[in-house]
């Protein structure tokens, strides 16, 4: 099973990536994650990725994709994974297209999780407050949802016209979601 779980930033895609991928037995790949642990190490890619995110920006193409080719290559991802974060662009997905390819693969199912913005911008800052994330600000935050709305939102249409894309409401109970977005993933498997 090979899936892409889409929405907007503090949508719980990675809370939900991680439930999914539990269920499937795949790993749960997030940019964030890989970004964050650079960071997390001092490595002179989470220095820039840290000022990138600082300021409510992406990390560029060349960077992720060369972050996602080399973890989708490791021996776990094989029999398949949930991307969380990525594809962002439609280079990315261009780009995904292609690591698949060259496997003998392509992707199963694209899930979005839709949420209303409001919502997402008072998790985000919750979030903040508890985990102590500085690039979690009320501007950062609304900068992010709106890159996100120009920049990723035309890939769920590409997935919607490759017939892959299957829309999950993001609101409510955790298990209620997960049981919402197995349900359609299965439906579509």
């Amino acid at each position: 099973m090979r899936l892409v779980i889409l929405g907007p930033p503090g949508a719980g895609k990675g809370t939900q990536a991680a439930r999914l991928a539990a269920h499937y037995g795949i790993p749960a790949v997030s940019t964030g994650d890989i970004f964050r642990a650079n960071i997390s190490e001092g490595t002179p890619l989470g220095v820039q990725v840290k000022e990138i995110l600082d300021s409510g920006g992406y990390v560029s193409d060349e960077i992720t994709n060369a972050m996602v080719r080399d973890r989708l290559a490791q021996d776990d991802a094989e029999p398949g994974f949930l991307l969380d974060g990525y594809p962002r662009t439609k280079a990315q997905v261009e780009e995904l297209d292609a690591m698949l390819a060259e496997q003998g693969h392509a992707l199963d199912v694209v899930a979005e999780l839709t949420v209303d913005r409001d919502e997402i911008v008072g998790r985000l800052l919750k979030r903040a407050a508890t985990d102590g994330r500085t690039d979690d600000t009320e501007d950062v935050i609304r900068k992010r949802q709106q890159i996100y709305a120009d920049e990723t939102a035309p890939l769920v249409e590409i997935y919607r016209e490759r017939a892959l894309l299957v829309a999950v409401d993001g609101l409510g109970e955790v298990a209620d979601v997960t049981d919402r977005l197995v349900a359609a993933i299965d439906a579509r498997h």
